[in-house]
């Protein structure tokens, strides 16, 4: 398989990826405090949707609960596997992520939309991590 398969664009492959997570890390998320802002507004849609989410914030050092789940401050600190890391990052602050990223080895990384590294993008796919960036 040619690295850039695990690139993934159309809305089918897409939708194939949806239907096979379960389990979404969510790198970025923000507390109930911020619920007016995408990082926790879409999180808490996908996990009334019956998704398992996992909050892995980046500030916020207080909170050891969001969205009624436990917190944790690395992904790989997160028992079990991960379907995906779903990313509320900024696309340089991506960079400072990539190694814990790849140490859990998600099957897919999700940049949310307005969001998109393609240097991280790159490497992920290349370690055979799904990507969907800007969406």
């Amino acid at each position: 398989m040619n690295w850039q398969d695990n690139l993934l664009g159309d809305t089918a492959q897409i939708a194939a990826l949806i239907r096979e997570t379960k389990r979404i890390a969510v790198l970025g998320i923000k507390t109930e405090a911020q619920s007016e802002q995408p990082s926790v507004y879409v999180p808490l849609y996908m996990q009334k949707a019956g998704y398992e989410i996992i909050p892995v914030p980046v500030y916020y050092p207080e909170a050891t609960e969001i969205l009624g789940e436990k917190v944790y401050r690395r992904l790989t600190e997160i028992p079990g596997e991960i379907d995906m890391v779903d990313v509320f990052r900024r696309p340089a602050d991506i960079n400072g992520h990539v190694d814990d990223i790849l140490a859990k080895k998600p099957l897919s990384v999700w940049f949310q939309l307005g969001i998109r590294n393609d240097a991280a993008a790159e490497i992920f796919a290349k370690a055979g991590i799904k990507v969907v960036q800007d969406r």
